[in-house]
Formats: structure tokens, sequence, C-alpha cells
């Protein structure tokens, strides 16, 4: 577990978690006491015990590939929190969504404000969440490069939303990612001038990396 504090934010990565080594986070407010947890990926009972203390207020999800909710029944049976995602999110079954995020959306965690903001191209509902100067950016981008997408036209709504939303961030924001360790917005952005400065094939997707797809 690895654990980064500023002021009233505790943030907590609870990982590698299950057999796709995913992340888990937890963004707390530690005078209140209060936390949201940002996916519940496999190896749940971990996630408990990190959350030991704290009054849960939601289950926020990155995008809904299974192996970001495995832990679903477990961690909602034990802490009752609502499970919130984009709506443009269909891969989990409907009846496990208490609500919706919205672009834009604040998520009020004690004095913390957790910011929605909808990345399109992973998956069509894909979403990152910003809390002070750290970025929490699931499966939409990495160390390196985008998240894997599956089409030409996924990568291109990947590549927008990333150059778009993301980069336009200070360079010093830290990205935590679902999967591995982090980087920093102005790590990636020089990553992608290179990427950026070549051209490249039409039907190009997939596992594409920066520096050398």
């Amino acid at each position: 577990m690895q654990v980064f504090e500023d002021g009233a934010l505790r943030l907590l990565r609870v990982g590698p978690l299950g057999p796709f080594a995913n992340n888990a986070y937890i963004v707390a407010d530690r005078n209140a006491g209060q936390a949201i947890l940002v996916d519940m990926p496999a190896e749940g009972e971990k996630v408990l015990a990190a959350l030991e203390g704290l009054r849960l207020l939601a289950i926020v999800l990155t995008h809904t590939h299974p192996d970001h909710w495995q832990s679903y029944d477990l961690l909602k049976g034990a802490t009752g929190a609502p499970v919130l995602c984009h709506p443009d999110e269909a891969i989990m079954p409907r009846e496990r969504m208490d609500g919706h995020l919205a672009d834009g959306q604040e998520l009020q965690v004690g004095s913390l404000r957790v910011k929605v903001i909808h990345t399109p191209g992973h998956t069509p509902g894909s979403c990152c969440f910003l809390v002070g100067g750290y970025l929490l950016t699931g499966d939409t981008l990495f160390p390196g490069g985008p998240g894997h997408s599956r089409t030409p036209q996924d990568l291109q709504r990947e590549i927008a939303s990333i150059t778009g939303k993301l980069y336009t961030l200070p360079d010093e924001t830290l990205v935590l990612p679902g999967h591995g360790d982090g980087t920093t917005i102005g790590q990636s952005k020089r990553e992608y001038a290179v990427f950026a400065s070549r051209p490249h094939p039409p039907d190009l997707c997939g596992d594409v990396l920066w520096e050398s797809s």
C-alpha cells in the first residue's frame, strides 16, 4: 500500500490486487473521517482493511471492465455505499449501479472536492478523478501511453480526451493509473510529443506507446 498526504487529504493506493494487478484508491479527508473508493478490484478484503475507521460515502468506478468491480458483492455488502459510474458504461449490469457520474461533477468528501473528468476512449464512459494534485486515471492514461483501444476510432477518442482534458492540468500533477505505477502529466506530455511528431497508420489501435508506436 502507498500513502500520499497533503493537508486534509489522505490518498491510499491499495494494490496490486488480483490477477490483473489492479489498483484501488481510497480518497479520504483524514480530519472528517470520510472517504470515497475509486474502483473495487479483486482481493476486496484488503480494501476493507484499509477503510477501517473511515465512513465510505461512495464507490466510484473509472469504468466497468469486470476487473475494476470484481469485489462488488463483498464491498457493497460490507459498506452499503452507493456505486456510481458514467451513464455511457454498458458492461456492468444496470441493477448494480446506484447512480451516475457527470463530466465536471464535484464529489464532496469532507473538505475535499473530487472532480469527475469524462475521458471516453478506453470505454465510452471512462472517467478520471482529480483531487488536489493527484489524478486517478483508471485505464485511460499510463506511464508511456494510453490505455488499450479496440478500434482506431477509440484510440482517437482516447487521445482527444487525454490531450484536451488531462494535458491541460499542471505538469506536476501526479498520474495514478488503474494498474501499475504512476507518472506525471509533464512526463506524459513529453512522451506524447514524440508520438505526435511522427506519422502513424490509419488502423493504429490496441496497446500504443507514445515513444515507440
